[in-house]
């Protein structure tokens, strides 16, 4: 105690109306000399202050974003395709998360019960990438085992990455190419 009583002289003095507390602290599977554990509180008046404080911000650049049109399988009575529209971030996302993000429809009836969650081992996320080609990335070995004998505009979504983190547009993406009519 006779460390702690000389630690104390050391400290500033805090103003009368907070104390200052402090509570020997014992760990109970060391024997050696008790540690002590010391808290002070410095009022808010006492604490130094700016007439005019000025807030410091630092603002990132914008991150470059892709606009993303999801063109339905199958056209509709006036032989328009339904679009879903969603947006993300270039390079940060795949097409496939960002499809179920936006409760975009994926999977046919059997890729929704059979899909192997993104793995790239099932080949049920197909897509066929209409406009936009170049602002995603090249084709995986996966896709190339899984699409060898399918266009080179289709892709799989779990492989398939949005962006590069520097460029920014438009992609338009087919759902369920096979199933196009």
């Amino acid at each position: 105690m006779a460390a702690a009583a000389s630690l104390l002289s050391l400290l500033p003095r805090p103003a009368p109306s907070q104390p200052c507390r402090f509570s020997p602290v014992h760990s109970p599977s060391s024997r050696r000399k008790p540690s002590i554990s010391i808290s002070i509180s410095i009022p808010h008046s006492a604490a130094p202050s700016s007439s005019n404080p000025t807030p410091v911000t630092t603002e990132e650049p914008p991150k470059p974003q892709i606009e993303l049109e999801f063109l339905g399988p199958k056209a509709g009575a006036d032989g328009a395709y339904p679009v879903d529209k969603a947006s993300a971030v270039s390079g940060e996302k795949l097409l496939r998360n960002i499809m179920l993000d936006n409760k975009i429809e994926l999977y046919a009836a059997y890729g929704k019960v059979m899909n192997c969650g993104g793995g790239g081992s099932c080949g049920t996320c197909i897509v066929e990438i209409v406009d936009g080609k170049d602002l995603l990335n090249e084709r995986t070995n996966t896709e190339q085992r899984y699409l060898k004998k399918k266009p080179e505009s289709w892709r799989l979504a779990c492989q398939t990455i949005v962006g590069n983190k520097e460029n920014s547009g438009k992609v338009v993406v087919q759902r369920m190419p096979q199933w196009k009519t």
